[in-house]
């Protein structure tokens, strides 16, 4: 439970000092829930669970967000194509949490973004029915989404769409090829830093009296005759051959928030006969990120392909363009993109580009995997983005599948079966429960300049502080007035300060090189050298919040390095099977073996 005397913004600090002690709480208390699975789903449900007044535990394997949760295509949307498909329901329901994470939730992390839909010109004057029927067809499926949007969206916090012509579109994105082009309909959705959210999630959570733990990896479940009472953690942080590596972790009720290893539970529970009845595929989407010099534009575009849509969405100084969705059996802790994914991105992006792009425009590469549920389809595209909550078995619940927009929706399911099971009346109050950096952000953002003013900074340093913390940003602030060195830009990354990194190791649990490059901040795919210039001025601003010395410092970087070398090799590799074997050639950082399903009856990585 929270002590009312902290504040919050000090109460969800994730320091080194807090590890020890929520470590210490792991290993001495009984919860009534402990979330295993520290991605969106995971960090939401612990958020949930604690607003309700229980005792709640979160444990991570790596990093916060380091699996799905991070590799996203940066939206949080209703799901245009999803009308087409008749799903109405998850229209409703994404759109509904796309308007609350606007305007209530996360206006700072979530805020508009413009996306043109291209309509093909065809062919002369016996095409011109064609043309009206197009834009009459797509105008309607866009209206339609603005009216879900207007009537279930709890404050829609985005512009309505609006026609265009040629002329107009090829003004508003003038890299788009002319020849084919009738016009477009421009249409807003929801723009996330996805890493960034599932921090401030497991943040908040941990404001709200949850203990939060990173590299703690469940190894087994703990059984009293047909119940789950709890899990065997293994702490990946602590020294080897340490006798307090490994221990136990009591809770009423377990809630697996797993992802892509939800199937993995079905081999910790053989040994009793039970399989869950719940089977997720993963799907690998692999996204470009190019410098915004590359295309000529001022919005985003969505495009259809054979099999599903691309985007090309803006990105700060940068466009990502993605994504593929093809079935992926490989390692799922470090899905690898390969060459042949690339050539298809550049292939689909490039026919409607004026000036085609090449491997030579790419700065980075990510690739993620969604969870899906599995049926008959042979497609992954054609899979449920529906979510399922499962008991398997007394005390443990599974939630599994869904879109990263609706994990509040996802969370509050499991937690309510939890609730259930616990005993008494304990709603969700996550609809009307701003995360931190939300509350004071907007007044924060109209008195930007005298903020800046206040403390000798640049407008344009505070707008990136905002945008990125908000109201935590006077946080940042105190540091920089502490150290004004704190202010310089990070080597080889101009984009960030140095103290972003600090505040990384200080109050956001980021415990090694990538967490930062990677994921507090996105250097390792905004720079074409992948955060190599970065590593040793980042490794000595963490160590010196985390006591590392020079050979640890060493240890990091050479570990990032290799990380980066084995994902460009991965990248030139012709199909899975190869990019897979290459990306494997780095070990983890947090030292187990790679997840290639027989290897291990573990949970997570």
């Amino acid at each position: 439970m929270r002590d009312p005397h902290v504040l919050r913004s000090v109460a969800g600090q994730l320091s080194p000092d807090r590890r020890t002690s929520d470590l210490r709480r792991l290993r001495a208390e009984r919860f009534d829930v402990l979330v295993i699975g520290g991605g969106v789903t995971g960090a939401g449900a612990a958020v949930d669970a604690a607003s309700r007044g229980l005792k709640v535990a979160l444990v991570e394997a790596r990093d916060l967000a380091a699996g799905t949760s991070s590799r996203s295509s940066k939206l949080i949307h209703g799901g245009l194509r999803y009308l087409e498909q008749l799903e109405f329901n998850l229209v409703h329901e994404a759109l509904t949490e796309r308007g609350l994470l606007a305007t209530r939730l996360a206006p700072h992390l979530v805020r508009p973004v413009p996306f043109l839909v291209p309509l093909p010109a065809g062919r002369g004057v016996r095409d011109l029915p064609a043309r009206i029927l197009r834009r009459a067809y797509y105008g309607a499926g866009v209206a339609a989404y603005d009216a879900f949007a207007g009537v279930f969206g709890g404050g829609r916090g985005m512009p309505l769409h609006r026609h265009l012509t040629r002329e107009g579109t090829r003004r508003i994105f003038p890299s788009l090829r002319a020849d084919g082009l009738a016009g477009a309909i421009r249409y807003y959705d929801g723009q996330v830093d996805d890493a960034r959210l599932v921090v401030t999630l497991a943040r908040t959570a941990a404001s709200l009296g949850a203990t939060v733990v990173s590299s703690a990896r469940a190894v087994g479940l703990i059984r009293q005759a047909r119940e789950v009472t709890g899990v065997r953690i293994r702490d990946l942080e602590a020294p080897t051959g340490s006798p307090d590596a490994e221990f136990e972790v009591h809770a009423r009720t377990v809630i697996a928030a797993t992802g892509v290893w939800t199937d993995d539970m079905s081999r910790m529970l053989d040994d009793v006969g039970l399989r869950p009845g719940i089977r997720v595929r993963a799907s690998k989407g692999v996204h470009l990120v190019v410098p915004r010099s590359a295309i000529t534009g001022d919005t985003g575009l969505i495009l259809r392909t054979a099999t599903s849509v691309l985007f090309v969405i803006p990105w700060g100084g940068h466009w990502i363009i993605g994504t593929t969705d093809t079935d992926w059996r490989l390692d799922r802790s470090h899905p690898a993109a390969s060459a042949s994914d690339i050539d298809y991105l550049l292939r689909q992006v490039n026919a409607v580009l004026d000036r085609p792009l090449t491997t030579a425009d790419i700065e980075g590469v990510y690739a993620g995997l969604r969870p899906l549920l599995a049926g008959e389809a042979d497609s992954t595209s054609k899979l449920s983005r529906e979510h399922a909550v499962i008991e398997p078995m007394l005390g443990l619940l599974l939630v599994a599948g869904g879109k990263y927009t609706t994990y509040r929706v996802m969370a509050a399911d499991v937690v309510d079966r939890a609730v259930r099971r616990l005993g008494g009346q304990r709603p969700s109050r996550t609809a009307d429960l701003p995360l931190l950096g939300a509350d004071g952000y907007a007044a924060m953002w109209r008195d930007r300049a005298d903020l800046a003013r206040r403390h000798g900074l640049p407008v344009g340093v505070v707008e990136h502080l905002l945008e990125r913390y908000g109201s935590l940003t006077l946080d940042l602030l105190a540091l920089i007035d502490a150290d004004p060195l704190l202010a310089s830009p990070l080597a080889g990354a101009p984009e960030y300060l140095a103290a972003e990194v600090t505040y990384a190791a200080r109050a956001e649990g980021a415990l090694h090189l990538e967490d930062v490059l990677t994921r507090r901040t996105r250097i390792s795919f905004e720079t074409t050298h992948r955060g190599l210039e970065s590593a040793e001025h980042t490794a000595e601003l963490m160590g010196a919040v985390l006591g590392w010395d020079a050979a640890r410092r060493a240890r990091e970087v050479t570990h990032y390095q290799a990380r980066v070398e084995a994902e460009r090799q991965s990248q030139l590799m012709p199909d899975d099977a190869t990019a897979d074997a290459a990306r494997l050639g780095a070990p983890d950082v947090r030292g187990y073996p790679a997840d290639r399903g027989a290897d291990d009856a573990g949970l997570p990585r």
